[in-house]
C-alpha cells in the first residue's frame, strides 16, 4: 500500500485511473465537488473504490466542514454552519454551543456514512488571531484555546457516533499565517512561547485518530522548512511536544505555499514524518509521479491507520431531529 491519498477526476473512475488505482493501491481517496453529484452516483463512486482496493474501511475522505468549505452542496444535501457559529453561541451559553456543535457533527457524519464517506476532513483547531488569514479565520471556533478544544473535542465524538473518523488540522497550527497557504508560503515569526497556545488545543486532542499538517514556516522551530516537510517540527512539537500519536497526513501538497514536483514534495513529507502524502487534483502524470518515488506505507503508518479506521462507534440517531436541535440552539444568538 502507498502512503497517498488520492483525488479523483469525476463522478466516475475513469478507467485509466481503475487501472492506475489497482497498480498503485493508494491509502485511501479523497472526494471534491466535482465528484458530488447525488446520493446514488456517490454510493456508487465509493462502492467502487472499496471493491477496487479489497478494504471495506478504506478511508474515503471529504473536506465537509461547514460555512464555505462544503465539497456536498444544496440543494441536493443540507448547508452546515461553520466554526464560527458555536464560538458565537459559545460567548452567550457555552453548554449550549457544545451540544449544538455536538448534534451538527452527529448530523453531518450521518450525511457522509450515507454516500459511503468514512473520512471527513474536520475540525480545525487553528486559534484565531487578529492577524489570521480569512482564508482560516472564516472557519475556526475562536481565538481562545480551551474554546477551540472543547468544540473539536465534540465535533470528534459526534462524527464517531455517526461513523465518520475525523482529522484534526491544521497541526501544529495555521492561526498565525497572514497569507493564504494555497497561494502564498506563510511565514509566522513568533516565538516558541507565543507558540505554545497555538499548539494547546492539538495537544488537548492529541488522542484524535488523524491530523492534517499545515503548510506554514515556523521560524522559532525551523526557519528553512514549513511544518509540512520539517523533520524538526513533525519530531520536535508534533509528535513531541503535542504528543500526537495518529495517522499525520500532509495538507494538500499541489498547494502553492510548496515548491517542486508532486513527487518531490510527496517524498519529502514521508521522509519528514508525515504518514501520508494528500495529492487532491486527479492527474494522472502527477499521480505516478507520486507513486513512483514512495516505498510501501510502513508498519507504523499501516497501525495508525487501523487505529484510526477502529475509532467511530456508530449510535443510532435521526438526522432530521439532530438538525432541529442544532438550529435551535443557534436561534439563541
Amino acid at each position: 500500500m502507498k502512503p497517498v491519498i488520492y483525488g479523483l477526476s469525476g463522478p466516475v473512475l475513469t478507467p485509466d485511473e481503475q487501472a492506475f488505482f489497482r497498480d498503485a493501491d493508494p491509502l485511501g481517496y479523497i472526494l471534491f465537488a466535482r465528484n458530488c453529484i447525488d446520493r446514488a452516483q456517490m454510493r456508487a463512486l465509493t462502492d467502487t473504490l472499496r471493491d477496487l482496493s479489497g478494504r471495506d474501511d478504506v478511508p474515503i475522505l471529504i473536506d465537509q466542514e461547514g460555512g464555505r468549505v462544503a465539497r456536498m452542496k444544496p440543494p441536493v444535501w443540507p448547508e452546515f454552519p461553520a466554526g464560527p457559529a458555536f464560538d458565537r453561541l459559545y460567548d452567550l451559553a457555552p453548554s449550549s454551543a457544545i451540544e449544538a456543535a455536538r448534534a451538527n457533527a452527529h448530523a453531518l457524519a450521518l450525511m457522509l456514512a450515507d454516500v459511503g464517506v468514512n473520512v471527513n476532513c474536520a475540525p480545525l483547531l487553528d486559534v484565531r488571531q487578529p492577524e489570521t488569514t480569512p482564508a482560516v479565520g472564516e472557519r475556526t471556533f475562536g481565538s481562545d484555546p480551551m474554546r477551540v478544544a472543547a468544540l473539536g473535542r465534540v465535533m470528534l465524538d459526534g462524527m464517531a457516533k455517526g461513523g465518520v473518523v475525523g482529522v484534526v488540522k491544521h497541526m501544529p497550527g495555521h492561526g498565525r499565517g497572514v497569507v493564504d497557504s494555497h497561494y502564498e508560503l506563510p511565514v509566522v515569526e513568533a516565538d516558541e512561547a507565543a507558540l505554545e497556545s497555538d499548539i494547546e488545543p492539538f495537544r488537548t486532542l492529541r488522542d484524535a485518530p488523524m491530523a492534517m499538517t499545515c503548510h506554514v514556516v515556523f521560524k522559532a522551530w525551523d526557519a528553512a522548512n514549513p511544518a509540512t516537510l520539517s523533520p524538526t517540527v513533525i519530531r520536535d512539537v508534533i509528535r513531541g511536544r503535542i504528543g500526537f500519536d495518529g495517522l499525520l497526513m500532509t495538507d494538500d501538497i499541489d498547494m502553492k505555499a510548496l515548491s517542486g514536483t508532486a513527487g518531490e514534495k510527496a517524498a519529502a513529507a514521508i521522509a519528514a514524518g508525515c504518514d501520508v502524502a494528500l495529492d487532491c487534483w486527479a492527474r494522472l502524470d502527477e499521480m505516478q509521479d507520486i507513486a513512483g518515488r514512495l516505498g510501501d506505507a510502513s508498519p507504523q503508518t499501516l497501525a495508525r491507520l487501523d487505529r484510526a479506521m477502529a475509532s467511530v462507534r456508530l449510535e443510532a440517531a435521526d438526522m432530521a431531529e439532530l438538525l432541529v436541535k442544532r438550529d435551535a440552539l443557534l436561534a439563541l444568538v
